[in-house]
């Protein structure tokens, strides 16, 4: 696993918002939480772009879940759930994103802001691994962007964490972990 960071990474963490809490993951939310957090810390103190992603619901298809639930269709969250996690420390000049579909370009207007920002590369954080972070993966790399994945900074249930990670994120981008990428952040000047 190894990341190599461009001139102009941009930090996207993926729906760590207060609905998420209390929902089973592979590794403690609390960990993925501090990591997520170190993370853009680390980044804004180099001027480096922070883009904080929330979902306020669901887009409008139909899958069997849905079906199943009797909630077929969009659903909004209440707001209350789409609150983005204290500990992320928003800032002022952090990126904000709320998405209504699983990844953050397709209904946003993010590809825009970081184009704006300079960045060609996204560094990725966040839940859950299979659905917002593998979506907003797929999504970028077909924009032309740099994916990096922070393994130690998402989670998911056991299962489908481990196989996007072993076998879908090494086809869109590299992978490493919150301390090696903290590291190349500190080497910069």
């Amino acid at each position: 696993m190894s990341i190599e960071l461009e001139q102009t990474p941009a930090l996207v963490v993926i729906d760590l918002q207060t609905g998420i809490l209390g929902y089973p993951t592979a590794h403690p939310i609390e960990q993925i939480v501090a990591n997520s957090a170190q993370l853009a810390a680390a980044f804004r103190a180099k001027g480096l772009p922070v883009v904080l992603v929330n979902v306020a619901g669901t887009a409008p298809g139909r899958t069997d879940r849905g079906k199943a639930t009797g909630r077929a269709g969009g659903q909004s969250l209440p707001a209350e759930a789409t609150a983005l996690l204290p500990e992320l420390d928003q800032q002022p000049g952090d990126i904000t994103v709320t998405k209504r579909t699983l990844g953050a370009f397709l209904s946003t207007d993010l590809d825009a802001k970081l184009k704006e920002a300079g960045a060609t590369q996204i560094v990725l954080t966040g839940v859950s691994t299979t659905s917002g972070v593998e979506s907003t993966a797929r999504s970028a790399y077909e924009l032309g962007y740099h994916v990096a994945f922070v393994t130690d900074a998402m989670t998911d249930a056991l299962e489908a964490h481990e196989a996007s990670i072993a076998h879908q994120f090494p086809k869109l981008g590299e992978l490493g972990t919150t301390s090696e990428v903290l590291e190349l952040v500190a080497a910069r000047s």
